[in-house]
């Protein structure tokens, strides 16, 4: 029979090889398909910012034209505040993902 010392030296020999291969292969990196999502989901909240903005825009617009009993103008008017709130808020969520991108490619160079 086989002593229970040679089962705690194979398990600490295994630990020590797994700890070796985890310090060989360094930081683990994320797939390509887990930042061509990350992506897409930025993508579909610009979108749906955009759509926001004129969906409110429109009902404030409507809303108003009932209220006055008027022609579409606040319709008009407000479908062009939305767009340009839309538009605003578009912009404010591209910088902040080039901000978080500098911020990755900042602490990249430090590590190296």
């Amino acid at each position: 029979m086989s002593d229970p010392d040679d089962h705690s030296t194979a398990a600490d020999r295994l630990k020590a090889l797994e700890t070796r291969i985890a310090a060989a292969k360094g930081e683990e990196r994320k797939p390509h398909s887990e930042e061509h999502y990350s992506q897409a989901n930025m993508a579909w909240r610009m979108v749906i910012e955009l759509v926001a903005g004129l969906g409110i825009g429109f009902g404030i617009g409507y809303g108003l034209d009932i209220l006055f009993n008027t022609t579409p103008i606040f319709m008009v008017l407000f479908i062009f505040f939305g767009l340009a709130a839309g538009v605003k808020t578009m912009m404010r969520s591209a910088a902040e993902m080039q901000n978080e991108a500098l911020a990755k490619q900042a602490d990249k160079g430090e590590e190296d």
